[in-house]
């Protein structure tokens, strides 16, 4: 039996609770249909057959879910953060022991290989460990003195909070959302993106055996119009912290602003990666394909634009074209797999409509820019070649295996390029001019820069874009100034002189 074969046995044991009784929301500890009854189906990329029917929440799905949230909050609030680090550390090591659970379910809920998977699990147990160390600190601020004043601040979690998660690696993502604001002493409604349920199920059920109360962390599935309207204009959630599309972005925004909600959002992006002709070509050309091809290039943090100079631009290409050629492509659960299904039909539709932009605005394909074959979303690792900075497939967040070269002639002109787009979030750029890397990163538009390097995370850097990339930052003390409001208390230390009025 091969290690494919094997792989597949697994994920359908794994696969089978969800087949008999759906993808149920959970809230107030108890897994719940609907209220409405209805369902919806979450496919596989893969084959495109169904896995499970899953609990269409709407409205007073929300409803129920923030009254539980609110419940919960009035305990899990004040329990001293000695023990919601405890608890979240139980949480962690409950995830580390379902890893390949978590890993065989995701990767056939979202076509990613399981090369990506399994160390996206590991992830998510590494981001409630980090938080969960925050946790007895989170409250901690600062004194500062006047002559006649002492004031001292301090940090307390902001309320029952909605988290929007997205489909590209959900299982990690959540945790990165979920894990501060469990840590910071908030509860939580989760709405998960609906091509990808799954593991938000599996989540809440990990958390709530390892001893998270009943109610601090609420599931509910649905669609963007009903459910995630519903939570982002509740009026008892205090806070929306969303990954996902630009555009999605501003229309919660715009919910969200009749009830004043304080918004978190990691939105789209369009990054570029800069090589210039003294950089060690080998390793940018290494980083440059694995920040694009890896992960089906479903990522925020992807280096979809190449911004080469003229003098190295066709050499260079070259080499990532027979790059972008070996790749192997595959079934997710297939160990040597690099790229699997895109994540879904509507998803798969839009990358490819690019492949036809790309040859009517005059770009070359050098490397695939097609499917693989009518079963699943399988489309290959493409690269588009004498490419321009206005064309389409340069402005526009394609979110797939899909990259574009454009050449510069100078610095100028690279970072004309580089910032010549609506987005910001991150930006990598590869030269052993030390003195151009200072230039140019103070001079780049985005929350986040490598030099020299892929995108290497270290959890306790503020992670976030700017431009229509995203609003605030991740990571590190950072994800506890958006899940808690810092208030100050004003001592006397000597008496000063009061006003009178009237007098």
């Amino acid at each position: 039996m091969s290690v494919l074969t094997e792989n597949i046995a697994r994920a359908e044991s794994y696969l089978a609770k969800f087949r008999e009784r759906g993808v149920l929301n959970h809230i107030g500890g108890a897994s719940v249909p609907a209220l409405s009854g209805e369902t919806f189906e979450t496919i596989s990329p893969v084959d495109l057959k169904p896995l499970a029917s899953v609990a269409k929440g709407g409205a007073d799905d929300i409803d129920r879910a923030v009254a539980a949230a609110e419940e919960a909050f009035k305990t899990w609030s004040k329990t001293p953060g000695k023990e919601r680090r405890a608890i979240l550390i139980k949480v962690a090591e409950a995830i580390e022991a379902r890893a390949e659970e978590i890993a065989l379910t995701e990767c056939m809920d979202t076509g990613q290989a399981l090369r990506f998977m399994s160390k996206a699990a590991l992830r998510g147990a590494a981001n409630f460990r980090f938080f969960a160390d925050q946790a007895p600190t989170a409250e901690d601020g600062q004194a500062l003195r006047t002559p006649t004043q002492m004031n001292v601040t301090s940090r307390r979690p902001i309320g029952p909070v909605g988290v929007i998660t997205p489909w590209n690696t959900p299982f990690m993502l959540s945790t990165w959302k979920i894990a501060p604001a469990l840590a910071a002493g908030c509860t939580v409604v989760h709405k998960p993106a609906e091509f990808s349920p799954m593991t938000a199920k599996l989540l809440v059920e990990i958390a709530e055996a390892a001893g998270l109360p009943k109610g601090v962390l609420n599931l509910v599935n649905g669609f963007g119009e009903d459910a995630g309207r519903a939570l982002t204009e509740h009026p008892g959630i205090k806070a929306i912290a969303f990954v996902g599309e630009s555009r999605t972005g501003s229309m919660i925004m715009a919910q969200g602003a009749k009830t004043l909600k304080r918004v978190h959002f990691e939105l789209g992006g369009k990054n570029p990666v800069i090589v210039f002709d003294d950089a060690d070509l080998e390793r940018a050309v290494d980083a440059a394909t694995f920040m694009i091809y890896s992960l089906n290039g479903e990522r925020c943090t992807s280096s979809s634009r190449l911004l080469v100079q003229e003098s190295i631009y066709d050499a260079f290409t070259t080499k990532v074209a027979e790059v972008a050629n070996r790749i192997k492509i595959g079934h997710p659960l297939d160990p040597e797999t690099v790229v699997g299904p895109l994540i879904h039909p509507v998803h798969e539709k839009k990358v490819l409509s690019y492949f036809e932009k790309a040859r009517e605005e005059g770009a070359t394909i050098a490397a695939g820019g097609e499917k693989t074959s009518d079963d699943g979303c399988f489309v290959k690792p493409t690269l588009f070649t004498n490419a321009t900075k206005d064309m389409a497939v340069a402005q526009e967040e394609i979110f797939g295996p899909v990259l574009t070269a454009i050449p510069f002639k100078d610095e100028e002109e690279a970072l004309a390029i580089a910032n010549g787009v609506e987005y910001g979030l991150a930006a990598y750029l590869w030269t052993a001019d030390l003195d151009r890397a200072i230039r140019m990163t103070d001079a780049l538009d985005a929350g986040m820069m490598w030099v020299n390097s892929e995108n290497v995370r270290h959890l306790e850097t503020p992670f976030g874009g700017v431009k229509a990339s995203g609003i605030g930052r991740d990571g590190g003390d950072w994800s506890f100034d958006f899940y808690m409001e810092t208030v100050n208390v004003c001592f006397p230390r000597a008496e000063h002189t009061i006003p009178k009025l009237g007098g």
